[in-house]
């Protein structure tokens, strides 16, 4: 009996951690989960002697897995639905028009501009879009192998319709899961932003620069994160009743927004405060406290992914409780921002440590939602001027000029072509460019590994496991490692043809080529079609940027005169417009190095704009994280704050040459004055941040007007 209980206790002590490493990583579930649908459909064909119908419903299990949303089970339905018609319509045209190739390729072309275009109007049609393209060009491969012409538009949306019932089934038995792991994404990118921020404390002027330009990166990914969990929430909410089983993922929403704003938060350079001995020690222990916060946040996220509890790190709690302790004996000057900073970071760990506490309680908050219809949004598209119509256009045509060659050639399976051009065609040169270079790598790997692993494995079981272990690793890399789930992607394909008709080893070659001339067509579309280089944009980015941080920055003020009662929808959708401005800048840098020379115009000033405009945010949200506890000592600031205002509403315009209303020196020695006359900290403190702000206007402006003048 004591024996069998001791067995017991050892086993649940072995499979609780094996739960919770296997619940902790959502890629590995993706591909678990894709990898089981694909093996049910596809192995008792195979083994049965059928294997096109088995690779042909695993196909659309592909598709179906790569279409998938995060929705409520309600909104995962509808959007089933929607994928199993929109499927069944795009295999059903290829194969009534492959007789007809004129036909089928103006069809292809004009199907994937509707397609991308109803993508548009909201994530849910993006994914399906994207798949009802993909199985149509899946049909025009597997159009000459198939039995009748009616299989495939049977199969394929056969195969999805499988698919999705089985993640429906198991997102019943654990509904919340896409929150949770949205979420989960969300604080793992804001532990990242904080493990790259420590570095900054202490640092000198050269790792300021260099950890800044991380920062702006990281934060990309941070926004995108909060966005993708907006997104997720308010699909949630439309399913929902009522808000109250809401309430915990709601709260934890916030709780990242509140954080990632004082994460975001600078409150000086701190390679200037680093130069100060008293300083430098304070601020080793706010970059341990970062740490430690990063600790903590990777510990939420994980808790949210297994159901483990949160439980606040004491570490934390020590170092914030010394840090506070180093402060109070410190020697600092009466407008040091030092205060500011330990504060900033205690607030933090108090907001951490409140999580868990029911008692503290708000009204739900609501969520930022498009007023449009879905009629408006699509048709706001139909400009000239928008980057998607543009895409849409640029992919059809690159669609239709690889579907001409590969009939004009009368290549073997030269739709290939076109399966590359759907993969590597991005809206922008740059990303093209990167995705280029990934897929032939990724190709040209999959295809002697997956030739030399054939030969290895010649049997017919042997073939079928090795297509189920590709697909669960292609999945498995799909958002970590382009060009590794392109290696594998490939050798599923080899062993799939090769279950087929046994031409997988043969068609490998033809594939190489088919990749290259997809690659190359895609790469001169993007090239000659209307290409949006960077240097053009800038202008026209940095002033969004300023404009968006000058809304943010008034925000803020209105907060400071008149606090929200209850909801700060206005606030925060202000400050995410801001955050998505300046990532759409940062990302224009970004691009830029990937372009041609000739086209790299301003490099060096793009990267100074950006990391000005990312630093003029920071000091902006150290203003608007200290909103609270600062708002009634703020009287003596606001009327220069304003001032402020003003002239960054105005910087927003250089590019129509208005003149800025009143010169930054003569402003910035006004701040100055002033804080010097101020005797008490806070208001010190807080015109130190506003000087912060207007100064790094000042330097926007002069680098922005150059930038102007180098255009004209």
């Amino acid at each position: 009996m004591f024996g069998k209980l001791c067995q017991r206790v050892k086993c649940r002590s072995w499979f609780e951690p094996a739960r919770r490493a296997f619940w902790s990583d959502p890629d590995r579930l993706v591909a678990i989960k894709a990898t089981v649908a694909i093996s049910f459909l596809a192995t008792p064909m195979v083994l049965c002697g059928k294997p096109f119908f088995g690779v042909s419903l695993a196909l659309g299990a592909l598709a179906g897995a790569l279409s998938e949303t995060d929705d409520h089970p309600h909104g995962r339905v509808k959007s089933l639905a929607l994928k199993v018609v929109c499927f069944f319509i795009s295999s059903f045209s290829v194969e009534v028009l492959r007789p007809y190739p004129v036909l089928l390729g103006l069809g292809l072309a004009l199907s994937t501009v509707g397609f991308l275009l109803v993508g548009g109007v909201g994530e849910r049609y993006r994914g399906v879009t994207f798949g009802a393209v993909l199985v149509g060009i899946y049909a025009m491969i597997g159009a000459s192998i198939s039995p009748a012409w009616y299989w495939q538009p049977l199969l394929l949306p056969g195969g999805a319709l499988m698919y999705g019932l089985f993640s429906l089934l198991l997102l019943q038995m654990h509904p919340w899961r896409p929150l949770e792991e949205q979420l989960a994404r969300g604080y793992r990118a804001l532990a990242r932003y904080m493990e790259i921020k420590a570095e900054l404390f202490p640092s000198d002027a050269a790792t300021q620069a260099r950890v800044r330009g991380r920062l702006a990166l990281q934060n990309v990914e941070v926004v995108d994160a909060l966005d993708r969990c907006k997104e997720v929430l308010g699909s949630y909410r439309d399913s929902l009743a009522d808000d109250e089983p809401l309430t915990p993922y709601l709260r934890s929403f916030m709780l990242l927004q509140s954080l990632h704003e004082r994460a975001a938060s600078s409150h000086e350079r701190y390679d200037l405060l680093s130069r100060d001995p008293e300083s430098r020690h304070l601020l080793e222990g706010a970059g341990q406290t970062l740490l430690q916060l990063s600790t903590a946040l990777e510990v939420m996220a994980k808790g949210l992914l297994t159901g483990i509890p949160y439980r606040h790190p004491v570490s934390l709690e020590w170092t914030v409780n010394v840090l506070a302790g180093e402060m109070e004996k410190a020697r600092l000057p009466a407008d040091s921002p030092l205060p500011l900073l330990v504060n900033n970071l205690a607030r933090s760990n108090r907001s951490l440590a409140n999580m868990t506490d029911e008692r503290v309680r708000g009204i739900a908050p609501r969520l930022e939602r498009d007023p449009r219809s879905l009629w408006r949004r699509f048709a706001d598209q139909l400009n000239w001027n928008n980057a998607r119509l543009r895409h849409a256009i640029r992919l059809s045509l690159c669609f239709l000029i690889g579907f001409a060659i590969s009939e004009m050639l009368a290549l073997r399976k030269g739709e290939w072509i076109v399966l590359t051009c759907l993969f590597v065609l991005q809206p922008s040169y740059s990303g093209t460019r990167r995705r280029l270079f990934q897929r032939i790598l990724g190709t040209l790997c999959g295809v002697v590994g997956g030739v030399s692993l054939v030969q290895i494995l010649p049997t017919r079981e042997g073939q079928l496991l090795f297509m189920l272990v590709s697909a669960y690793l292609f999945f498995a890399w799909l958002k970590r490692n382009y060009s590794v789930s392109v290696v594998f992607i490939t050798t599923f394909v080899l062993c799939a043809f090769n279950l087929v008709a046994n031409q997988g080893v043969t068609l490998m070659l033809p594939r190489i080529a088919d990749t290259l001339v997809g690659s190359g067509l895609a790469f001169l579309s993007v090239r000659l079609l209307w290409p949006d280089w960077q240097f053009a944009r800038l202008p026209g980015l940095l002033s969004e940027a300023l404009k968006k941080n000058a809304a943010y920055f008034g925000a803020i003020l209105e907060e400071y005169r008149h606090p929200s009662a209850g909801d700060d929808l206005a606030y925060r959708i202000a400050r995410r417009e801001a955050h998505r401005a300046d990532n759409a800048l940062v990302l224009a840098w970004q691009g830029m190095s990937l372009e041609p020379e000739r086209h790299r115009q301003g490099q060096d000033r793009a990267f100074q704009l950006t990391y000005l405009n990312h630093a003029l945010l920071s000091y902006i949200s150290a203003f608007g994280a200290h909103r609270v506890e600062q708002r009634a000592a703020a009287e003596e600031v606001l009327p220069l704050a304003e001032e402020t205002l003003a002239m960054l509403v105005q910087a927003a315009q250089i590019h129509e040459n208005d003149p800025v209303i009143r010169p930054v020196p003569e402003l910035l020695s006004e701040i100055r004055a002033k804080a010097h006359a101020t005797v008490q900290g806070v208001p010190r403190q807080q015109m130190t941040l506003l000087y912060n702000i207007a100064d790094a206007t000042g330097q926007v402006l002069i680098l922005s007007g150059s930038l102007h003048e180098t255009r004209v």
